[in-house]
C-alpha cells in the first residue's frame, strides 16, 4: 500500500491578519515540543505532519488545549499526493555552486554548478528548508574535497550527495529511520552516487568506529545538546562539525554543550530564526 503520513489540519479561528499572526506564533510555540516532521502553510491554517499516529494524536490533544483559537483535525496524507502537489510548488534551490532540483525540472545550471536531484517526500528534506541551505553553505565554505565525511540523520541524502559532488574522499550517510534510508537510496540512484555514498541504517550512538574529518548534523537543538559528546567524538582530531536544526534561542546552549567537548565555533550563518554553525575540534 502507498505510504501515508499522519497529519493534523489545524484551522485558525482568527479572522484579522493581526489575530492570525498571533495564532500562528502561539501554534509554533506549542509545536516546538511536539516533534512535527513538516509544516505546510495553507489558506485557512497549517497542515502539520508527524512521524507516527501516536505523535499526531498526542499533538492533537495538546493543541486542543489551546482553546478555540485553533481547530486540529486528524487526517492521513498519501505520500504520492504530497509529491504530486509539490510539483506545483517546488523549484530549484541554489546555494553557492550547489543547485538542488526536483527530478521533473531541468535547472538553469551554469558552468561549475553541481546539480543534486532530490525526489520530494513528505518525511525528508528537499533543500528548501532554511537549515538545509545553511548546511550546504557551510559545507562549501569548509570544502570537503579529499575529506572523509559522515552525515548523521541523512534524511533524503541531500547533504551526503552534495559532499560527494564536492569531492569528498568518502561519505557515510546514516539514519535510524528505515524510510529515510530508502528515500536516500532512491536519491543516490537519481544522482549516480550509489558508489560514492555508503548508507547505514541505525543509531549513530551505537555504531562503533565512526570517525570523520567532517561531520554533518542537521538535527534539532535538543539532539545537538543531548548528543554533543557522541557527535564531537565522531570528529577526528583537527576535523569539523557542521550543525543546524537549531534556533536562535537554542544557539547558546548548543555552543556550550559542544564547547564542553573541545569543539570551537568558527563559523555562523543565520536565516530567519534558524542557525547553522561550524565547530572545529581543538
Amino acid at each position: 500500500m502507498p505510504k501515508a503520513w499522519p497529519a493534523l489540519d489545524v484551522r485558525f479561528a482568527a479572522v484579522t491578519p493581526e489575530a492570525r499572526a498571533e495564532t500562528a506564533d502561539l501554534l509554533a510555540a506549542a509545536l516546538d515540543d511536539l516533534n512535527p516532521t513538516a509544516i505546510e502553510e495553507q489558506d485557512a491554517g497549517w497542515r502539520v505532519f508527524f512521524a507516527s499516529d501516536a505523535g499526531r494524536d498526542a499533538a492533537g490533544r495538546a493543541l486542543a488545549g489551546l482553546g478555540p483559537v485553533v481547530e486540529p483535525r486528524p487526517i492521513e496524507v498519501p505520500d504520492e499526493d504530497w509529491a504530486r502537489r509539490s510539483q506545483e510548488k517546488l523549484g530549484p534551490v541554489r546555494v553557492g555552486r550547489v543547485l538542488v532540483t526536483p527530478p521533473w525540472l531541468t535547472p538553469p545550471a551554469q558552468d561549475g554548478d553541481l546539480v543534486v536531484t532530490i525526489l520530494p517526500s513528505m518525511g525528508f528534506g528537499t533543500g528548501h528548508h532554511q537549515t538545509t541551505r545553511l548546511c550546504l553553505a557551510l559545507l562549501q565554505a569548509r570544502n570537503p574535497s579529499g575529506l572523509h565525511v559522515l552525515d548523521v540523520g541523512t534524511g533524503s541524502g541531500v547533504l551526503a550527495i552534495a559532499a560527494a559532488r564536492l569531492g569528498a574522499a568518502s561519505v557515510v550517510a546514516l539514519d535510524d529511520d528505515a524510510d529515510a534510508i530508502a528515500a536516500a537510496a532512491d536519491n543516490l540512484g537519481l544522482n549516480g552516487a550509489a558508489e560514492a555514498v555508503t548508507l547505514r541504517h541505525g543509531d549513530f550512538r551505537g555504531m562503533a568506529g565512526l570517525a570523520a574529518d567532517l561531520v554533518l548534523a542537521n538535527l534539532t537543538g535538543a539532539l545537538l545538546i543531548g548528543q554533543a559528546e557522541a557527535l564531537a567524538g565522531a570528529v577526528a582530531p583537527g576535523g569539523s562539525l557542521i550543525a543546524s536544526g537549531l534556533t536562535l534561542d537554542e544557539e547558546e546552549a548548543v555552543t556550550a554543550a559542544l564547547g564542553a567537548q573541545l569543539m570551537t565555533p568558527v563559523s555562523r550563518l543565520v536565516e530567519d530564526e534558524w542557525v547553522g554553525l561550524r565547530f572545529d575540534r581543538r
